[in-house]
Formats: structure tokens, sequence, C-alpha cells
């Protein structure tokens, strides 16, 4: 299994954004993470489809955007035309969830459904057959450099199954406190693509570095 790197641009120096997508493009990141926040469903307000625009041009690599808002009905559209390829919706904002990943898939994009800790692997079994992507949360969104919950790794292991069991290609990306050290747990679990903010735009030697140690790890 080929494990994909996803930085988070959260962690990212948001007065140079642009050269910070340029940075991890250089050094071997195989797609760009835009954490999206209301400050509604989430404390903090993040990244508008302006400023995911404005970096589009600059990378080959693909976007995906993370939305942990109250309203990704209204949001999702802006965000693929922004540039992003893969759109991804948090199962706990969505009453009507199979609607709202059509509405995705309608655009052209990639959908994707994010389940928090607290949330079961069970509250997308009903969807599976039409997602491109699972995102479980191993910390609770909204906040970058939060420590990794390890007891989401039952949850990993459990959409694993329930992808393998479906018999599609189906991304199992993890989120939260992935670093050198917890990543070849998640991976283990069943996880083959990793967002990672702050071990990448943190490291003291460089994203370069940061992502060759991710990826050595598993």
């Amino acid at each position: 299994m080929v494990v994909e790197i996803a930085p988070s641009m959260l962690a990212a120096d948001c007065s140079r954004l642009g050269d910070e997508c340029r940075s991890i493009a250089e050094a071997g990141a195989h797609r760009v993470h835009w954490d999206v926040m209301d400050g509604v469903f989430v404390p903090n307000l993040t990244f508008g489809p302006d400023v995911v625009a404005a970096c589009r041009p600059l990378v080959d690599l693909p976007f995906e955007a993370h939305l942990m808002v109250v309203k990704p009905d209204e949001l999702a559209p802006l965000y693929v035309e922004a540039g992003c390829e893969t759109v991804l919706i948090h199962a706990e904002t969505c009453p009507h969830l199979h609607r709202s990943l059509d509405a995705i898939s309608e655009t052209g994009a990639r959908c994707g459904v994010v389940i928090n800790p607290h949330t079961p692997a069970s509250s997308i079994s009903e969807v599976i057959g039409m997602i491109d992507e699972v995102l479980v949360m191993t910390v609770n969104p909204g906040f970058g450099g939060q420590r990794y919950i390890a007891s989401v790794e039952s949850k990993i292991a459990a959409v694993r199954a329930m992808i393998d069991a479906s018999g599609r290609d189906i991304d199992l990306e993890v989120d939260g406190g992935i670093t050198a050290a917890t990543a070849p747990a998640a991976v283990a679990a069943g996880a083959n693509v990793l967002v990672a903010g702050s071990a990448v735009f943190g490291h003291s030697e460089g994203p370069a570095i940061a992502i060759k140690e991710l990826v050595s790890s598993v």
C-alpha cells in the first residue's frame, strides 16, 4: 500500500501561503489539505475559497477541502470552483448525507465523509458505496497541534474493513496528531493517507525532511 502525505495548511505560515504550497510540493507531498473552519461547528475561522483559489495556480498537487462547517451544502461548490479536486464533509453536520455527497459528485469533484473521534464507523455504512474517501479524525477538530487519540485506531480498522468489503477504491485518511511516532499505528490500522500539519511545517529541518520521516516511519 502506498501511503500519501497531505500537509495541512492550517499549520502553514498564513502570511506566505503560496510559498508554503510550493515548499511542500518540492518536499514530496502528495496533496494539499485545506482545513476550512467556520467559527460555528469549530471555534476557529480559516481559509475562504478566494484564498484557496489564489494558491491553486502555484502547484500541480491535488487540493482537498475539509469542510468543518455547519452549512457544507452551501460552501462545497465554492471550494470546487476554487480548484479543490476533493471535498470532505462531516457526517455530524449533514442531516441528508446522501444528498450532500451527491451534490459534490455532480460538480465533478471527489466526495468524502469525515467522522469525529466520538462518531461510530457505522454512521457511514449507508454511504460507503458513493464516496471516494473517508477521513477519520484522530483529534477533535478545530485546532492544530493536538495530541493523537490512539483509541481511534480501532475505528480506523473498522472503516478499513468496511472499505475492503465494498470492493471499492476508497482512500482512508487520518487527521490529527500525526507524526513519525503516531503514523505507523494509524497505517497499521488501515489508513493510506496521512494529514500532518505541525509535524510538517513545524519541523526544525523543514518540510522535506519531515515528509521523508513520515514516509519512512510506515
